[in-house]
């Protein structure tokens, strides 16, 4: 969104946005006028704030003349105002100590979410490492007794996976020979995190456009590629019940959506994936991270390296009221300190 603010609006944006995220209290001029010491009349001051609000950036929750941010003022606060304060020095040390030797790297894994969480109080999250350089080789569908069929995948590092689901009405051989056949046209040697993310736009599309075969090839596939017990090892999330202390997201609706997003997780693992091959920090704000359960929510994330490719993102899920500029650090950091601890050699 580009809006030109001139320097006192950006002042009394940043220092509204800043109080806000303290107390979680509408702000008034009154009070603006007095923390960013502009020596402005509180005439003007209103109308500074009466501008802001009808560009989108501010708004008031009720009959106060407090006003609080929108996801708009958010966005413009974190792209453009936003100080981002170094990391507390003994934070910085516990991290390092947990981090910084090479081990089980399921363990560091758990380590990095378990860090992230306990020292933001939120909800930390780290994607396993994939191969993001693997390929899809090719699927078969094999028919069973009792209208089942096994879908295996062979992706080219020499990975198999398998599936048996069950059909709706049974198809021959030769139909499942072509349904393969189809797929495997369009997908076969394409990376498989790509191949993935096409998997579920197509599942989310009217079936209707697709014949037939291709609807119970993309179906099919599916059963592997999105299936949440998959997904359920393709991630670590620790701390989803510190949400339940924050009062911006103390509805009961909301928590519900919320933690039934965190149990099948692949809503997060499709979020992870969209930046898990970019460098530096990603921030989605409200309804930028595509996920209605996210609505009250900031995610934070930032991708890992091994050995010098990106293989995974780590993050934080808190309220879009979160202080992000000790958020932000604390990704960062735990991203460059995990990516160093897996690219280090195994001890003896």
């Amino acid at each position: 969104m580009a809006v030109e603010l001139s320097p006192r609006a950006e002042i009394l944006l940043k220092s509204l946005v800043d109080r806000y995220i303290k107390d979680g209290q509408p702000v008034g001029s009154r009070t603006l006028s007095r923390q960013t010491k502009l020596e402005l009349s509180a005439a003007t001051v209103r109308n500074i704030m009466s501008d802001l609000e009808e560009m989108g950036l501010i708004f008031s929750p009720h009959t106060s003349a407090g006003r609080i941010p929108t996801e708009s003022g958010y966005r413009l606060f974190v792209d453009s105002l936003l100080t981002v304060k170094p990391l507390n020095q003994a934070i910085l040390d516990d991290l390092e100590g947990e981090l910084s030797s090479p081990g089980d790297p399921k363990k560091m894994l758990e380590t990095a979410s378990d860090m992230l969480s306990s020292i933001t109080h939120y909800a930390g999250l780290v994607m396993l490492p994939r191969d993001t350089q693997a390929t899809l080789k090719q699927i078969e569908f094999v028919p069973l007794s009792g209208g089942r069929i096994l879908t295996i995948m062979v992706s080219s590092d020499g990975q198999v996976q398998n599936r048996v689901m069950v059909s709706a009405r049974p198809y021959n051989r030769a139909e499942l020979l072509e349904a393969a056949n189809f797929f495997n046209d369009v997908y076969a040697g394409q990376k498989l995190p790509y191949v993935r993310k096409k998997i579920l736009a197509e599942l989310d599309r009217d079936r209707d456009e697709m014949n037939r075969l291709m609807r119970l090839a993309i179906s099919m596939a599916g059963e592997i590629l999105t299936d949440d017990e998959s997904s359920s090892e393709d991630m670590v999330v620790s701390g989803e019940a510190n949400l339940l202390g924050v009062p911006d997201l103390a509805h009961l609706d909301t928590l519900r959506d919320l933690f039934e997003t965190f149990k099948t997780k692949r809503q997060l693992l499709d979020l992870l994936d969209n930046s898990a091959n970019s460098r530096g920090i990603h921030i989605f704000i409200g309804e930028e991270s595509g996920c209605r359960a996210f609505g009250d929510c900031s995610i934070v994330t930032a991708g890992y390296q091994v050995d010098g490719y990106y293989v995974g993102t780590l993050g934080v899920i808190g309220p879009t009221r979160m202080a992000y500029e000790k958020v932000i650090p604390m990704v960062d950091v735990t991203a460059r300190l995990l990516g160093a601890a897996l690219s280090q050699p195994p001890r003896g």
